[in-house]
């Protein structure tokens, strides 16, 4: 079995953190990006995944500003977990995220697969 999306592009790991006093949340930006994954889920009705997985991320940028492409899937994987894709990040044996070409507003697509270990 095997769960495809595509979702909004994240805010990176830089945008995704807020420090408040000695206490670090998650800002407006991705509590907004987290909203949006869940909602998404939700309307497609996704039970979560059991056992080990590979995930596959793909990620458009809107524009042709500099990005560390290492600083995208921590809030993809929050997201993705949050929103009922699996139960927990470590079910995730296999990481890979490929920048791809820019696109208007940008995007992200994932494909959630069950791994044979």
């Amino acid at each position: 079995m095997s769960l495809r999306f595509e979702l909004p592009f994240p805010p990176s790991v830089n945008h995704y953190w807020r420090r408040v006093g000695a206490r670090t949340l998650i800002s407006r930006t991705g509590r907004a990006f987290r909203a949006s994954v869940c909602s998404l889920l939700a309307a497609r009705r996704v039970q979560p995944l059991d056992g080990p997985l590979i995930v596959q991320i793909d990620v458009y940028p809107p524009d042709r500003r500099r990005r560390d492409v290492d600083n995208l899937p921590k809030a993809i994987l929050d997201a993705l977990q949050h929103g009922g894709a699996y139960h927990d990040d470590s079910q995730i044996v296999s990481l890979t995220i490929t920048k791809r070409e820019v696109v208007p507003e940008g995007k992200t697509e994932v494909l959630i697969e069950k791994a044979e270990c």
